[in-house]
């Protein structure tokens, strides 16, 4: 499909790290929002006097939200620009935070935090919308990469925030503390954030617009099996978020604070395979990236299937099998991310969003299958390895990457 943004589709200046920190940031929020709470789940079963799965879904069903939340938000953010959504979005985000604090019972805090993923949805659709409005091609695939630098501080640092403060006060107190981050985000929002999407470039189409705008994409057989990798590759990481508190505390019996020390561990192999990325993008095609990731990840998936199993290593053999499956993932949600808005810098906030949507909405439907499947740690790693399994099958059957010379037409 032919951009009619491609005239401007050359990047315009050079990022500095206060912009990617600032970008970064942004699109961490989710993240942050997941993480800092993670820690309090045993915690938040007996305090409301639920289950380990209702609990689950208050992780689910921020996803869920988020990925309703960016099917708005994209076209919003086409139509009007940049910053209205984003300030309105983490404004609301603020509220929703302040509202979860104080939630009597778990039905409500559920509904609070599907909310809650709706509204900061703003934060990371228009996050990437801002790269593609000034990048493509390798040069976004890097910029991206370079975000999860910041993204991945969430896993790093996020649950031993969470655990501090939720040991100290209590869980609720950390709903305090991410309304007060989206405040602070506000504020720079509002000072240093520049708006992107010039006048001109901005679709003028209301809903109807929109709806034809999705329906084009999803006629798109490449853009949707591109589009689709995100959010499987989410899909695995969630299943390990939501899994792993109930996996490593009760089953392996790991305090919080050890649970928190490990997710910041796991949360290191996501880092440093997107920086990897960042340099390998440089001298290797994306898509030939993805295709070999893919697979080695597969692989390295089975290994932990077979540590699950036998037993061997006990919990450090499970953590270092983990640890390389995870790591995989950094090689594979940016490029795939790329490929599929490289011809879309026209509405690049719907296309960004529905990536973004199925991203949250796939994770969402896919990790309460861990609970259901029992919680424990061979359930986790089923749904892993059923999720990868598909993300091969997509891959190799949807797009040309594993015919002979086929990624040079992606």
């Amino acid at each position: 499909m032919t951009d009619p943004s491609s005239a401007n589709d050359k990047p315009q200046y050079t990022p500095n790290a206060k912009y990617v920190l600032m970008l970064g940031a942004l699109a961490a929020l989710p993240a942050v929002t997941t993480d800092m709470y993670l820690p309090s789940l045993p915690t938040v079963v007996q305090d409301l006097g639920t289950t380990d799965t209702a609990v689950q879904f208050t992780m689910s069903g921020m996803l869920i939200g988020g990925a309703v939340g960016q099917l708005v938000i994209g076209p919003f953010s086409d139509r009007f620009g940049r910053r209205l959504p984003l300030l309105i979005g983490i404004t609301l985000h603020v509220v929703t935070s302040l509202l979860c604090a104080i939630a009597p019972n778990i039905g409500a805090l559920v509904a609070l935090r599907v909310l809650q993923g709706f509204f900061n949805a703003a934060a990371s659709v228009v996050a990437i919308a801002v790269i593609r409005d000034r990048f493509t091609g390798s040069e976004a695939a890097r910029l991206l990469s370079r975000l999860m630098l910041v993204i991945g501080v969430a896993p790093l640092l996020a649950p031993s925030i969470g655990q501090a403060i939720a040991g100290t006060f209590t869980w609720r107190a950390v709903f305090l503390a991410l309304a007060l981050i989206g405040a602070l985000l506000v504020v720079i929002v509002w000072f240093w954030m520049p708006e992107t999407l010039p006048q001109e470039r901005r679709r003028v189409a209301g809903s109807q617009g929109a709806l034809r705008s999705y329906a084009a994409l999803l006629r798109d057989r490449r853009f949707l099996a591109l589009a689709v990798l995100p959010g499987l590759g989410m899909a695995v990481i969630m299943s390990y978020v939501v899994g792993s508190p109930f996996v490593f505390q009760q089953e392996y019996g790991l305090s919080p604070t050890q649970f928190s020390l490990l997710f910041a561990v796991n949360g290191v192999a996501l880092v440093l395979s997107a920086q990897l990325n960042a340099s390998l993008v440089r001298r290797v095609a994306p898509i030939r990236i993805l295709r070999v990731a893919i697979v080695v990840q597969l692989l390295l998936s089975l290994v932990l299937l077979v540590v699950v199993l036998t037993g061997v290593g006990g919990v450090v053999g499970v953590l270092v099998a983990l640890w390389l499956v995870l790591g995989m993932q950094g090689l594979i949600p940016a490029n795939a991310s790329v490929l599929a808005l490289g011809g879309y810098g026209h509405m690049a906030g719907t296309a960004a969003a529905l990536i973004g949507s199925m991203q949250a909405g796939i994770a969402g439907v896919v990790s309460p299958m861990v609970g259901v499947l029992g919680g424990d740690s061979l359930a986790m790693t089923t749904v892993i390895i059923s999720v990868i399994v598909i993300s091969l099958v997509v891959l190799a059957t949807a797009t040309p990457a594993y015919r002979k010379g086929g990624w040079h037409t992606i």
